[in-house]
């Protein structure tokens, strides 16, 4: 069977790891490659107000500087009590670029005051899917929840030990890997992209 290639446009390890976890039972006989594999380019700032928005800037950028068939996704946790934010914001929330113990802690300090049946949230990811050939798409995954008033377990990243999905007990910090890919918003976007990926690989 020929491989193929697609790039993962993105430098967080714990995501990288995620998003090629969530592929391989499905597109085994793709080769998944991250920037950290291909000549350093200009990676464009993540200005767009829509998760849609920054996975196709990240995308498109990793395509066009690399000629690869290129993978991006931005994510993050909307709080209903904060009118959706963090939003797109989530990674640099607490203003320090992806520093997940001062953006839980500063997301816990400004739902304090709210009541547990108040505390509805939900993780929203976009994946972005650009080929050489100028054809691309966008999926969405909508993963439900509530947060928590402690962070919970060391799995996962970002805010997964502070958020408790629909019909879990645990956060998404304490649950296996695997289980948490079985519903996670990444999981739903990037499985509903794998049948592209395959034919755009193939």
């Amino acid at each position: 069977m020929t491989v193929g290639r697609v790039l993962i446009a993105t430098r967080n390890a714990h995501k990288r790891a995620e998003l090629r976890r969530i592929l391989a039972p499905a597109a085994p006989h793709i080769e998944v490659v991250g920037l950290e594999d291909v000549a350093r380019y200009d990676e464009p700032p993540e200005t767009e107000p829509t998760f849609e928005g920054n996975a196709l800037l990240k995308a498109r950028a990793a395509c066009a500087a690399t000629g690869l068939v290129s993978l991006a996704d931005d994510s993050g946790i909307c709080v209903d009590a904060l009118n959706g934010m963090p939003g797109v914001l989530s990674a640099r929330w607490s203003g320090r670029e992806r520093d997940d113990a001062a953006n839980n802690a500063l997301l816990l300090a400004q739902t304090k005051e709210v009541p547990d049946e108040r505390r509805g949230a939900q993780f929203r990811c976009a994946a972005a899917l650009v080929l050489p050939s100028g054809d691309e798409w966008v999926e969405v995954g909508v993963l439900r929840g509530r947060l928590l008033r402690t962070v919970r377990g060391e799995a996962g990243f970002g805010y997964d030990p502070l958020f408790v999905a629909d019909g879990q007990t645990q956060s998404n910090g304490e649950l296996d890997p695997a289980d948490k890919d079985a519903i996670s918003h990444r999981g739903q976007a990037l499985r509903t992209m794998t049948p592209l990926l395959v034919r755009a690989v193939a």
